[in-house]
């Protein structure tokens, strides 16, 4: 009924999370809210794990892409999950440290890393720096080198991989900002240059070939070219690569045509093609790494307003305006990503309506959706968009000086904040009045 497995309707007619009350959160915490399930959460990390452990004999870890919703106890839950951790800024990076993260287990991305941010990674010890060009790799060899210290990479590689997905969240194929180019000889060169920085220990390799993929086929592909650039690297410059990371970008259900692949499916067929490929090219298995992020978060989140206005149209459209919008979810704005809505304090009754939600900005394209499916939806309901664990708090913003949601986390009848809403005086905090 619902896209996500953890939404219910209980006996008063209301939407639940976790088997609590959205209605009855709205009322304790106030709208906008996001709410997290923090069973589902461990529930889909204990997935992925048991999933790499049995695919890969236990050779493997699995890292939760903090850049999809992160926060102190966010960090703190992966940790004890026994999750590595994928950042992506000295801010995702000072957090996770912040609550003691085994740094050992923290993969430094991002495509222009400041020296700043390179030298906090380098303090903080993490396992492995993610290295995007062959500017940041002199840095590093520079500061290693000055530091008298190796330090550990991988080396980002585009596999020319069309993922056939939304333009702005492809990033596996030739044009795009990210890693070293495999078609060019880019990648080889980066490699070779790596193995000669003497400061430098090269540990492995990375790919990412787009976000919310459906189609296991993309997956596949990058796992051979990346199998096949391992082994052209062994036979031409007698050096083995000891770690491969796949990335991320499994797809999840947002609305009810959304028909991802089982998470089992994505990593039998996957193994399936290393272990293939190790044979075939006799190369040695490489430890595995895979990134999910949106897949661990989205689906547990859900973010509840209130309606505060209605706009009938007539033989136009009917807008539903709420107390949120693009300033805590700018995914509609920016890629016209769909979502499922429910009116919260109708969740038993039939959809009958079609309407346009919008927010409360100061901006036309200020929505959350068009033409979503709802039930009749009055003046003081509560809505429910579904599954906005990911991408939704962490791209929000202060756009007209709207302060911020708070975040709440429901597990075993419990809710508690875990980010306190924004205050008038937070919106005013750096600001310096001479």
């Amino acid at each position: 009924m619902f896209v996500s497995e953890n939404l219910s309707i209980n006996e008063k007619g209301h939407l639940t999370i976790g088997k609590i009350d959205t209605i009855e959160l709205a009322k304790d915490f106030g709208t906008p809210l996001y709410v997290m399930d923090e069973a589902l959460i461990k529930k889909t990390c204990k997935n992925f794990k048991d999933s790499i452990d049995r695919y890969y004999d236990g050779k493997g870890l699995v890292c939760y892409a903090s850049k999809a919703f992160s926060c102190l106890y966010m960090c703190r839950l992966m940790s004890l999950e026994g999750m590595g951790l994928d950042v992506v800024s000295i801010g995702e990076l000072y957090t996770a440290m912040k609550v003691g993260y085994d740094a050992e287990k923290i993969i430094f991305h991002g495509n222009n890393k400041t020296d700043e941010e390179l030298e906090y990674a380098i303090e903080s010890k993490v396992g492995r720096i993610a290295v995007d060009n062959i500017y940041e790799l002199e840095r590093l060899d520079r500061i290693a080198r000055d530091k008298d210290i190796s330090i550990g990479i991988m080396l980002r590689i585009k596999p020319g991989i069309d993922a056939h997905t939304h333009e702005f969240i492809r990033t596996g194929q030739i044009d795009s900002k990210f890693g070293f180019a495999l078609e060019t000889g880019e990648a080889f060169e980066a490699v070779t240059k790596a193995i000669e920085c003497k400061n430098i220990e090269l540990k492995g390799l990375h790919c990412h070939i787009g976000s919310q993929i459906f189609d296991v086929k993309p997956f596949e592909l990058a796992a051979s070219v990346m199998m096949d650039f391992i082994a052209k690297i062994k036979n031409e410059l007698n050096y083995e690569i000891d770690e491969l990371n796949l990335g991320g970008g499994f797809g999840i259900k947002y609305v009810e045509n959304d028909k991802p692949s089982p998470l089992d499916t994505y990593m039998e067929v996957i193994s399936k093609v290393i272990k293939t490929k190790c044979n075939e090219l006799n190369i040695k298995q490489p430890f595995i790494i895979i990134e999910p992020g949106r897949s661990i978060a989205a689906p547990a989140g859900i973010t509840l307003y209130t309606v505060g206005g209605i706009k009938d149209i007539p033989n136009i459209r009917t807008y539903v305006s709420v107390d949120g919008g693009m300033n805590d979810n700018p995914r509609y704005a920016l890629y016209q990503s769909k979502y499922d809505v429910v009116v919260a304090n109708k969740a038993g009754v039939d959809k009958t309506k079609k309407v346009t939600i919008a927010g409360k900005c100061c901006e036309s394209g200020d929505l959350i959706g068009e033409d979503m499916e709802i039930q009749d939806v009055e003046v003081g309901d509560t809505i429910a968009v579904l599954a906005t664990g990911a991408y939704n708090y962490s791209m929000s913003s202060n756009y007209n000086r709207i302060a911020k949601p708070a975040v709440v986390f429901v597990n075993e009848n419990r809710a508690h904040v875990v980010v306190k809403r924004e205050t008038l005086d937070d919106i005013i905090r750096n600001d310096i009045d001479v």
